[in-house]
């Protein structure tokens, strides 16, 4: 099966086939279809005029389904290959599906049972063949780079408008892979991105007026498939008219407006990093003081640091923004915070953690979260006020809590880092105990404004479950780890002159410079 071949040769089919058409075609997809989209367009058909690969899944090791950081997306691939099992004769769905049983409603205490990697190929019934692949291979080897499509996006002579959203859980690094190598390997062509505040598909099945008690104030999917989609597919498919569309047109959260860029990331962004300070302080003045300085917390495998603050089996869309509260409060999560911000700040573009650590271990993972933290008087949440209906009816019992959205800690951007790959992701290499290294990594893309009066959060941890598998904290292949391999160690992030850690971001001129819509 060759996708690019094979769309070449059904346009041929329907041109000479379908009457009364007008000898243009198009193609669309979203996550594995928007990979068949990406693959159809290379070498593409003279009367391939338009196509739209949405949350294209590019490169899954880097950053799309199955790790992130050389950590690998423990969660979401055992609940995807749990039921996508190969078949030994073609068949017929089941009338009545039959869902895994976890044997509980808690994805932490099932994964935390069921101990390492390795023991979970027993529940797949024998047919692990696919799981397995994805679990052993967790390095950069020949079967993922066989699999990356940004390498060979090239040829393409029809426009291109990339779409992703900005919490989508499962792709969100494809269309920004997808975006730049088209752009470049192909000159000439229209080549456009667009990212929204979406989970993924959301942009196609959902309004985006919210995404758990996080509100974006419009109803950003309506928006988009009137004013951008359709007008794209009109203006290259039929010629009616410029859908006007821009080089970026991306969705600006914490403002909750849609903006208009002529490069992404933009050209006014500038690179700025926010360090780390003593005190817990955080800000974009680095460390004055050159006697050591550092933090330190113990990281257990036993007692990894949870993703979200209730219990899910699966991985809950609204994780990407959730409240992270409940993580602050640990003692194995480090927390940065600047002061209360006198005006708004906003950051688009990649986010590039810049880390000296040292370990007691000989590997550790290093997890980092950007979190927008709310003022203390901020309103609470419609969604947690009672229904007009309900207003003036007698109270008959005790109501659950609504949350207070005074104080409420917006993840933003949160990645994991694997420490073995700090200097390769192909050929892993131990910490030595004790002694300071140095982490570069690049976490996807953002376009959030940090608004006068909130403030900018970083927490670093080393464990983040079941989102990821666990890092047993010693160098061993972690596939094959046994329960033994796991063991506590004690972190440090320093934060002296010469050895300062942050993050750094893209940040836009105040105030903004680009065309706004509501």
């Amino acid at each position: 099966m060759d996708d690019s071949s094979d769309l070449y040769d059904t346009i041929d089919w329907l041109l000479k086939n379908v009457p009364n058409n007008n000898g243009n075609a198009g193609i669309w997809g979203i996550s594995y279809p928007g990979f068949f989209t990406s693959a159809s367009i290379i070498d593409s058909h003279p009367a391939l005029k338009a196509a739209s690969p949405q949350a294209p899944m590019t490169d899954l090791f880097m950053g799309d389904d199955a790790y992130h950081g050389g950590a690998f997306m423990l969660n979401a691939n055992f609940g995807f290959y749990s039921s996508f099992k190969p078949q030994e004769n073609p068949q017929l769905p089941a009338k009545t599906p039959v869902p895994f049983d976890y044997g509980t409603k808690d994805g932490y205490e099932f994964y935390l049972k069921a101990g390492p990697l390795s023991s979970l190929a027993k529940y797949l019934e024998g047919k692990s063949a696919l799981w397995d692949d994805q679990v052993k291979h967790d390095t950069y080897d020949e079967y993922w780079k066989a699999r990356n499509l940004a390498p060979h996006m090239k040829n393409i002579h029809c426009a291109v408008l990339t779409v992703g959203g900005w919490f989508d859980a499962e792709d969100l690094q494809g269309p920004f892979s997808t975006f730049h190598a088209i752009d470049k390997n192909n000159s000439g062509i229209f080549n456009a991105l667009v990212v929204g505040p979406w989970v993924h598909g959301g942009w196609y099945r959902y309004d985006g007026d919210h995404l758990g008690r996080v509100e974006f104030s419009s109803n950003t999917g309506d928006y988009y498939r009137k004013n951008i989609l359709f007008p794209f597919f009109e203006q290259y498919l039929k010629g009616n008219g410029d859908a006007k569309l821009p080089k970026a047109y991306v969705f600006e959260t914490g403002t909750n407006v849609w903006k208009r860029y002529s490069a992404w990331p933009p050209k006014e962004a500038e690179a700025r990093t926010l360090y780390f300070q003593a005190n817990g302080g955080l800000g974009f003045d680095p460390p004055a003081s050159d006697s050591p300085a550092f933090d330190e917390y113990v990281s257990d495998p036993a007692k990894p640091v949870p993703f979200v603050n209730y219990a899910a089996i699966s991985v809950p869309q609204e994780y990407m923004l959730s409240d992270q509260r409940f993580a602050d409060s640990r003692t194995d999560v480090l927390v940065y915070e600047t002061p209360v911000l006198q005006e708004d700040v906003t950051i688009a573009g990649p986010v590039s953690p810049r880390l000296f650590v040292s370990t007691t271990g000989t590997d550790s993972d290093w997890d980092v979260k950007l979190i927008d933290v709310y003022p203390t008087d901020y309103p609470d949440s419609k969604f947690d006020e009672p229904k007009p209906e309900d207003k003036n009816k007698p109270r008959t019992d005790v109501p659950p809590p609504s949350v207070t959205m005074g104080g409420y800690q917006q993840l933003v951007r949160g990645e994991p880092f694997r420490g073995k790959f700090r200097h390769s992701f192909e050929k892993p290499e131990p910490f030595t105990p004790g002694k300071v290294d140095e982490i570069n990594f690049t976490m996807q893309d953002v376009n959030h404004t940090f608004r006068r009066g909130h403030r900018i959060m970083v927490q670093i941890q080393s464990s983040w479950f079941p989102l990821t598998d666990r890092n047993p904290q010693t160098f061993v292949n972690i596939p094959d780890a046994q329960p033994a391999d796991f063991v506590k160690a004690t972190e440090r992030v320093y934060h002296a002159k010469g050895q300062a850690s942050g993050i750094v971001v893209g940040v836009l001129p105040s105030p903004g410079v680009a065309e706004e819509h509501k």
